[in-house]
């Protein structure tokens, strides 16, 4: 496991965990957000799915429980992050140091219109039942992902798709939704502030003047997500509000 010193966008600063495991061709990164979540991004080369988690503190004097826990599951394209391997090897030369991302990516908006049927999940990802085990009423992904699962063969029946706004004409963001215990579409957003998004290669030249390039490094990213997702109720989109 490899921790790392990172600012937030308000100037605190927090601590990131890395995990990378070569066998199961999978890593991890898990931090703790200004607003107190904690934010898991789990990416799963084999079976090519990302999965985000967040644990949101709940608001007890406006009735919630003591968390509130989603899981966001996308594709996993190639080269958005270094590869498990490359992870693994990664040492933490001054720990002391807060590091700020090199690069920011732009913010991703998502609208995720398919929910994901936790007892059945494990064949698109084995770690669906770890990291979303809180989450299990609360696993969201979208049609074009699913689509392309469909393709390698996963199972159509985890899947089913969420009342959109051209369904229901009424279905009004939660912010601008004045009652509590009507259905409405959330909007949450999270922020992976650094990770090992690229690796960078030197050139060397041998005695015979060949020239080969050798991995030398890491380019490290930032990069924000919104996702927006229909919920039964406004209750469980407290966040979202007029601020």
């Amino acid at each position: 496991e490899l921790r790392v010193r990172v600012r937030l966008p308000g100037g605190q600063v927090t601590e990131e965990s890395l995990q990378a495991d070569s066998g199961a061709d999978c890593v991890s990164l898990e931090l703790r957000a200004a607003d107190g979540a904690l934010v898991t991004l789990t990416a799963d080369f084999r079976q090519e799915v990302k999965i985000f988690r967040a644990l949101i503190l709940g608001e007890l004097e406006r009735g919630q429980s003591q968390f509130q826990a989603l899981c966001f599951v996308t594709r996993l394209h190639r080269n958005e992050i270094i590869p498990s391997e490359s992870m693994a090897k990664l040492r933490q030369k001054n720990p002391r140091t807060v590091r700020q991302a090199e690069e920011v990516r732009g913010l991703e908006h998502l609208s995720m219109d398919v929910a994901v049927n936790f007892s059945k999940a494990a064949q698109l990802s084995s770690h669906i039942h770890n990291v979303c085990a809180e989450a299990r009423e609360a696993i969201y992904t979208r049609e074009e992902d699913v689509k392309f699962w469909l393709e390698k063969g996963v199972d159509g029946s985890m899947f089913e798709v969420l009342p959109q706004g051209s369904d229901l004409p009424e279905l009004q963001r939660c912010r601008l939704c004045p009652e509590r215990w009507k259905p409405c579409i959330c909007s949450y957003s999270l922020s992976i502030e650094w990770y090992p998004c690229m690796l960078k290669y030197c050139k060397s030249r041998d005695a015979a003047g060949r020239v080969s390039s050798y991995k030398c490094g890491i380019r490290s990213c930032q990069k924000g997500y919104t996702f927006d997702y229909y919920v039964p109720q406004k209750q469980l989109c407290l966040w979202d509000e007029e601020t």
